[in-house]
């Protein structure tokens, strides 16, 4: 089965997470928050968990099953991120939340992000961190998000911006330990952002 299969099979099962692990998401929206992408898109917008409470006003996913899951109130778009059926320059910032590790070709997928905004600001977990290395034991273990993913260290997101002509701005940054819980926002520098669980960049055009 395809990645979006999994999620279009499995979308209730990727929503229950956010409330499961309420604290860790709150302390993730927190971060991404620091950017201020009113007015937006995600790409990878999934269930709308970071795009609705974060002002965004539109989002692309493969996920049909996902999208109907969204805010009805957010303008919703059933693509690929390598492939988006928008004009450049169509948004302030392009949001991007844990997709590049679901992504077949991450830079294709950065570059079209800057193409349709004038900023983007892309989220993972880093490979090495606790929590990256938690999240990779559980795909080798067979969970059906894990196991499909391909985690990037934000040295990586970086480099994929810099390919598409963009300089990394600004870095928040939370989940600094390992247990369940709600952490602080940080801003640490780009060497130290390895240890963070939850790191958004931004890349600006150059």
């Amino acid at each position: 089965m395809s990645t979006s299969g999994i999620f279009d099979a499995l979308a209730d099962r990727y929503d229950r997470w956010y409330e499961k692990h309420k604290m860790l998401y709150e302390s993730e929206l927190k971060a991404a928050l620091a950017f201020n992408c009113e007015g937006g898109i995600e790409v990878g917008i999934g269930t709308g968990r970071f795009a609705a409470p974060l002002g965004l006003r539109a989002g692309v996913d493969p996920s049909a099953a996902m999208l109907r899951r969204a805010p009805k109130d957010l303008d919703l778009i059933v693509a690929v991120g390598e492939r988006l059926p928008l004009r450049d320059g169509s948004f302030p910032c392009a949001l991007i939340v844990v997709t590049l590790c679901f992504a077949d070709d991450p830079a294709k997928l950065i570059a079209e992000a800057s193409r349709i905004a004038g900023r983007v600001v892309a989220c993972i977990v880093p490979r090495e961190s606790p929590w990256g290395i938690r999240y990779r034991r559980e795909g080798e273990a067979g969970h059906p998000f894990y196991s499909r993913a391909r985690f990037y260290t934000v040295s990586e997101v970086v480099e994929l911006g810099l390919r598409a002509g963009m300089r990394p701005g600004r870095i928040s940054a939370t989940l600094g330990g390992e247990e369940e819980g709600e952490y602080p926002v940080e801003s640490p520098a780009l060497e130290d952002a390895e240890r963070y669980g939850f790191v958004c960049v931004e890349l600006n055009k150059a």
